[in-house]
């Protein structure tokens, strides 16, 4: 059988065979979420007994010479069948925060709601992390700056080096954030 080859759109992929999970796989993973209209960064981590460990790494691009809605439709069929690909149970995604560019701020707004629409269709648990709360759960320093970011979430995978790609590093630290989470929140039911 012939493998599928990528679409034009999800070019860049740092760590992933393409392989999908597998229905009955026993570890829930967590899909972290960059979200964008021309660059979509993805972290999906398993959520092992022993700790986090890291699935796939990535980034969606939809063509920018596309206008917004057909970006918009591109952005759903790659989500959605990275969705399909990856199986995770819980979305963590950058909540909005203020832009100086209201333009820029609508465009990631309408990704946002793309793929957050796409996630709670397909059952998914969605949780949304202001990128300061992702960047001090990882630094400890809520202001680090994206290579700061890139080197602790590399830091916390145990990878020989940060992903290639900011948008992924960023998309990781949200998954990350609530892995450390739910960990928290299983010692203190613990006491």
């Amino acid at each position: 059988m012939e493998k599928k080859q990528p679409s034009a759109t999800t070019q860049q992929r740092d760590s992933e065979t393409g392989d999908r999970v597998p229905a009955d796989f026993p570890w829930p993973i967590v899909l972290g979420l960059d979200p964008g209209t021309r660059i979509i960064g993805y972290g999906a981590l398993v959520l092992h007994e022993d700790g986090p460990r890291l699935l796939a790494a990535g980034t969606l691009r939809p063509p920018g010479s596309l206008a917004v809605p057909a970006r918009l439709g591109h952005i759903l069929r790659d989500f959605e069948d990275l969705l399909a690909r990856l199986r995770p149970s819980v979305l963590v995604i950058e909540e909005a925060f203020a832009f100086r560019n209201i333009q820029s701020a609508l465009r990631v707004g309408e990704g946002r709601g793309v793929v957050m629409a796409a996630a709670a269709r397909a059952g998914l648990e969605i949780v949304q992390y202001t990128p300061a709360t992702a960047k001090k759960a990882i630094t400890g320093n809520g202001r680090a700056d994206k290579t700061q970011v890139a080197q602790m979430v590399a830091v916390h995978l145990n990878l020989a080096a940060p992903p290639a790609s900011l948008d992924a590093s960023d998309a990781l630290a949200l998954a990350l954030a609530y892995a450390q989470k739910g960990r928290l929140d299983k010692l203190a039911r613990r006491r």
